[in-house]
């Protein structure tokens, strides 16, 4: 990997696990229900300059980064709830960098740590509650195919994980 590949994928890229038994599950949850606090302590402390500094050449600031947590994991949420109650139901995409330059994106980072809080606790109580068959359900995501709850779970854990690291590391490149 290149430098610019390792601030950009400091986890590396996802790759579905091969399995997801509950033990694995149980861990993911841990991240996800862990992760509000887990932001919180890698922002605390952070100027508002600090804040729009991107974490990389090209790439979002800590501020849009959050709102973009927020943000991701609110369509997530819903997608779970979609597929839990819905037979296999094809999602809307959206463009993630587009998002990232509305105006809200440059907020105060506070409304959405409180709601990255707020939606963990019920994401999480919602995720504890699934059966085995039930992480088998899944929806259709029109760029790529057939989701079941399990890779989301996967994939949800690995990006509060990735995008936590861009700001540790970010912090650390910078001695803040």
């Amino acid at each position: 990997m290149t430098e610019s590949e390792d601030i950009r994928y400091p986890l590396g890229r996802f790759t579905a696990p091969a399995s997801s038994d509950p033990a694995v599950r149980a861990e993911q949850i841990s991240i996800l229900r862990l992760l509000p606090s887990t932001l919180q302590t890698a922002v605390s402390g952070l100027n508002r300059a600090q804040l729009d500094t991107p974490y990389r050449d090209g790439g979002w600031t800590v501020r849009q980064l959050v709102h973009h947590i927020a943000d991701s994991h609110a369509n997530a949420y819903v997608r779970t709830k979609l597929a839990l109650t819905e037979d296999s139901p094809t999602i809307k995409t959206y463009d993630e960098a587009a998002w990232a330059r509305l105006a809200d994106s440059a907020l105060p980072i506070d409304g959405s740590l409180a709601m990255i809080a707020a939606l963990h606790e019920r994401w999480v109580a919602l995720l504890e509650s699934l059966s085995d068959a039930d992480f088998q359900r899944g929806y259709n995501h029109p760029e790529n195919g057939r989701q079941n709850l399990a890779t989301v779970l996967a994939l949800y854990a690995w990006h509060s994980r990735h995008h936590t690291a861009h700001i540790a590391n970010l912090r650390s490149r910078q001695n803040w």
